[in-house]
């Protein structure tokens, strides 16, 4: 081969060398080494709350550290009453405090015949107003208690209408035929109620249901503390829980059915005197929030 061509094919080999590094740049430039992967899932602050079902894969359950905050261990301190109140937000805008120093308690998953009845009778006996998050199918079975509820001056807050964890994964119309029908539901036993809060069950939110909840005049209602009653811990466990962190503004989480709540029940009956001690409590207001 003449020197001439070992040149010629010499100068093909940079070129292309040279082109092939640029390529390889410009690609590198264009792709950003870690791309935000948005799900449009949020189960919770941190993370979800099952209630009465079972975790599943796709949302998993708290880790053993539970959702972070203070120690259940802690005891409160002097500067706790001086602390301002909690204001954040939740997942998507989700409310976690009541906007002010009161603290608001609120009950999932019912009403139940059991458990519902000994919830309310313990509020009536403290005069403390809080907030049940009704399941639909629990409200056509037990229109009685959703009317006792109400007439107890409670405030009522729509929990799907069988505790779907997935609701807010389906698309717009299956979720807002799934909030209508528990509305409906809830109305049929207490017309004049006003629904004026939505609970995502499992605290699995995402955008398209609190779209759909807004949509329907109700405010995505979340959670600033979890005694995780749910995993029936005992009532000193969920006491001392409760006591630990909560703070002025609080939106506490509890049930009042979807299992054993003799645990929830027990609590409440050394937690309403000393919470009322701390704080001053609130059912959620019914109005604009």
């Amino acid at each position: 081969m003449s020197a001439s061509t070992l040149r010629a094919a010499g100068m093909v080999t940079l070129v292309v060398a040279a082109l092939l590094g640029s390529a390889y740049a410009l690609g590198r430039s264009l792709v950003p080494d870690h791309p935000d992967r948005d799900t449009g899932v949020a189960a919770s602050i941190h993370t979800p709350h099952y209630g009465d079902q079972p975790p599943s894969t796709e949302f998993p359950g708290p880790p053993g550290g539970g959702y972070g905050g203070p120690s259940p261990d802690a005891s409160p301190s002097a500067s706790d009453d001086a602390r301002q109140p909690d204001d954040s937000e939740g997942p998507y805008g989700a409310r976690t405090s009541t906007g002010s120093t009161r603290i608001a308690l609120t009950f999932d998953d019912g009403p139940d015949p059991q458990w519902t009845p000994q919830v309310l009778a313990l509020l009536k006996e403290y005069g403390v107003k809080a907030t049940f998050c009704v399941v639909g199918e629990n409200a056509e079975s037990h229109p009685d208690l959703v009317r006792s509820i109400v007439a107890d001056g409670h405030t009522l807050c729509n929990h799907s209408w069988n505790h779907d964890i997935t609701l807010g994964k389906r698309s717009p119309v299956t979720i807002r035929d799934d909030l209508l029908r528990t509305n409906d539901a809830i109305r049929a036993a207490a017309p004049d109620a006003r629904i004026a809060y939505f609970r995502q069950p499992g605290g699995a939110w995402t955008y398209p249901v609190v779209s759909v909840c807004e949509d329907l005049g109700m405010t995505p209602l979340h959670w600033a503390v979890d005694p995780t009653d749910w995993q029936v811990p005992g009532a000193a466990k969920i006491t001392q829980t409760v006591l630990a962190e909560t703070r002025p503004g609080s939106i506490v989480l509890m049930h009042d059915a979807g299992g054993d709540r003799s645990g929830t029940v027990e609590a409440l009956q050394s937690l309403l005197p000393e919470l009322m001690h701390r704080f001053q409590l609130e059912a959620l207001p019914t109005g604009t929030t």
